[in-house]
């Protein structure tokens, strides 16, 4: 039987099921704003979910992933009789398999077509590095985008190259001072999970910055298709 009833603690899941089901979407966390008409009871944060809201709304699944999710929280749910499918994503093709194993075995749905469109969009070979760039994702403590990430692997299919790719750990420490000699022509500061602005991140580097939506370089969902278009030019 399909399911009729998701609580999605994954903002770029949330998008995704949203926009193929939505009327079958009653929870999702605070951090989940898309689509913009989302309409759903709040659940709290991705590492803090409140449980009781959750078992209230008696989902027939919810939707977690290993990165953004604590094990915690997922352990006590499926304690509570819960299904909980959690996802590990590392990598664009990863976020095709998983949503293939969402929508057939776990949901039930019919694949959506913007599934279908974005797999088709990233199918490609990666194309020849043309740009090599940094992404700090945090600052005091300045973090970037390491090894591992499905951040470094999406920029790496349009022609980016991770200055930081083979870094000892996924979200590393790095110095101002290292990130600016790092080797990268450009440095992107996204908008989250810290709100770099024009006033708040450039002014820290000489090297060339270039402010990008955290949406299109973190998520995986529909917003796969915007980013094709928007970061390949």
């Amino acid at each position: 039987m399909s399911a009729r009833r998701v609580v999605s603690l994954v903002p770029s899941i949330t998008e995704a099921l949203a926009t193929t089901c939505p009327e079958a979407v009653v929870g999702a966390t605070d951090w989940c704003t898309h689509p913009a008409d989302l309409s759903v009871t709040p659940v709290r944060g991705t590492k803090n979910p409140n449980l009781d809201t959750i078992r209230s709304l008696q989902p027939d699944v919810v939707v977690a992933n290993k990165e953004e999710n604590r094990e915690l929280d997922v352990r006590r749910l499926r304690d509570s009789g819960i299904n909980v499918w959690v996802s590990e994503i590392e990598t664009v093709p990863a976020a095709f398999d998983a949503y293939d194993e969402l929508f057939d075995q776990v949901l039930q749905w019919d694949r959506p077509e913007w599934l279908e469109e974005a797999r088709s969009l990233w199918s490609g070979p990666p194309p020849v590095v043309h740009t090599r760039v940094a992404v700090p994702i945090w600052r005091d403590p300045w973090m970037v985008v390491g090894s591992r990430t499905f951040t470094g692997d999406l920029l790496r299919h349009i022609g980016f190259q991770n200055v930081y790719a083979d870094a000892e750990g996924r979200y590393p420490h790095a110095e101002v001072t290292d990130i600016d000699s790092h080797g990268a022509d450009v440095i992107l500061l996204p908008d989250e999970p810290y709100e770099f602005t024009a006033d708040d991140g450039p002014e820290a580097f000489r090297t060339p910055t270039r402010l990008v939506s955290g949406r299109l370089i973190t998520w995986y969902g529909p917003s796969l298709i915007e980013a094709y278009h928007l970061l390949s030019d």
